[in-house]
């Protein structure tokens, strides 16, 4: 599983459509439908049930959405908590750990 997928994953969930949530994510259609095929074959089962006229989540993809959510606003929070961080200066102060002995 690849953090791409996820935020594919979430986007599909917000538009309930392919095409809008590839150009949210910035991505072609094809790519994002090729990123949700391979995370729904990793998973065992399809996220969404698609036809013409409508795009839902599947059982499967309710049960996993919250915990794609988790994953993504966990992740958000790390890379902006990382830039506070090394914006700060404080990276500099950091000690750099001896880790040659040990293994």
């Amino acid at each position: 599983m690849e953090m791409h997928q996820v935020r594919y994953f979430l986007a599909i969930c917000k538009e309930l459509n392919f095409t809008r949530a590839a150009k949210r994510c910035g991505v072609a259609q094809p790519s994002l439908t090729r990123a949700i095929k391979r995370l729904e074959d990793e998973l065992g089962g399809p996220l969404f049930h698609r036809d013409q006229k409508s795009t839902r989540l599947s059982s499967l993809g309710k049960l996993v959405q919250p915990q794609f959510a988790q994953i993504d606003l966990r992740a958000r929070t790390a890379r902006r908590q990382a830039k506070i961080f090394l914006k700060s200066g404080e990276a500099l102060a950091v000690p750099q750990e001896d880790y040659g002995a040990s293994y």
